[in-house]
């Protein structure tokens, strides 16, 4: 048995969920906060049989859209750690992180 542990953008999470609960999958939904923009993230585990793995993936692929965001950006000015204006920058956001973990035991209580 196998773990997916699928960090995506709040933004996809109910097609990806919705999909994965057509497919059988079953998906547990965590909130969660990226690093990088503070902006909403949903972690999700989905546990799988071996056979299944690919896919899970491939629905992770098919509904975790990468899309560009216009985000502030704070120039320092001059070195002297005074704040210059704040102009737009277009930053990637989006598709999905996956870690694949294997699973040593399953119990449903």
């Amino acid at each position: 048995m196998k773990m997916i542990m699928a960090v995506i953008s709040d933004e996809d999470s109910n097609p990806v969920i919705s999909e994965l609960s057509r497919a059988g999958f079953g998906v547990t939904r965590l909130c969660s906060t990226g690093g990088f923009l503070r902006s909403g993230n949903t972690t999700i585990m989905i546990g799988t049989d071996e056979n299944r793995l690919d896919e899970a993936i491939e629905i992770l692929r098919n509904k975790c859209k990468i899309r560009k965001k216009a985000i502030p950006n704070l120039e320092m000015s001059g070195g002297m750690g005074v704040m210059g204006s704040a102009f737009p920058m277009e930053v990637t956001v989006g598709g999905a992180t996956l870690f694949v973990f294997n699973v040593e035991r399953f119990e449903k209580l």
